[in-house]
């Protein structure tokens, strides 16, 4: 058993681990394909949305806002429909409706008493401003692939975090769902992960597969929160 008394910082993603991003994802281009007479069920939609996003990524340094531009073109290209500018900035967009988990402000709330509290995120400032609003707790440091110029699974991204927390890795455990993006990254650079496993035998998944070995696993924030010893 991990023992969560040895860390000083807790990082989390926010993308599928604190936001749900599948429900976001979804909620744009579901309707965008159904307009175009492409009828693909959600499991298709996040496989091929697991995909694509990696494959712009990997590319030459864009925003996130870029990204998810092409990833949306993606679709087109690989569905053979028109895809208008104003369509393809659309997902984007979509961000700032997209809402929290139902266990995720309680449990950032307790872990916060606890621990300081970072944000590691494949994101444009300017975006997780509108999830930052609806996480509602205060994050004592916050890094995006804008300020890493480059995404996850990057080592660059961690090694940044590192930096500007300026900690032994020994003290950050970082906490996501991603195994991809994510776990693998950090167990490689010696961080210890925790996966929120929060699709559970679902196959839909909007983040490529790999296979990695997380130091804990839970089914969501509240099961890791229940873990903490409160502060006395």
């Amino acid at each position: 058993m991990l023992d969560l008394n040895q860390f000083e910082w807790i990082s989390f993603d926010c993308y599928g681990t604190l936001i749900d991003w599948e429900s976001g994802i979804l909620g744009y281009v579901q309707p965008l394909l159904q307009s175009k007479d492409r009828a693909l069920t959600e499991a298709e939609i996040l496989r091929m949305y697991s995909e694509f996003e990696p494959g712009e990524q990997a590319q030459p340094y864009r925003s996130y806002r870029d990204i998810l531009a092409s990833v949306v073109r993606d679709f087109a290209h690989e569905l053979r429909f028109e895809v208008s500018d104003q369509e393809a900035t659309g997902l984007a967009d979509s961000i700032r409706g997209w809402q929290p988990f139902s266990d995720t402000i309680p449990a950032l709330r307790i872990l916060k008493h606890k621990y300081k509290v970072a944000i590691l995120s494949n994101i444009d400032d300017e975006l997780f401003a509108f999830s930052a609003e609806k996480l509602q707790v205060p994050f004592d440091c916050v890094v995006t692939a804008q300020q890493a110029r480059g995404y996850k699974p990057s080592a660059n991204n961690f090694e940044l975090l590192l930096q500007r927390l300026a900690i032994p890795r020994s003290r950050l455990l970082h906490v996501a769902e991603s195994l991809y993006h994510d776990v693998a990254p950090a167990s490689a650079l010696g961080i210890k992960a925790v996966w929120v496993n929060r699709r559970g035998e679902k196959n839909a998944a909007a983040s490529k597969f790999v296979s990695a070995t997380p130091d804990m696993k839970v089914r969501d924030l509240s099961e890791l929160a229940a873990r903490v010893e409160p502060v006395l």
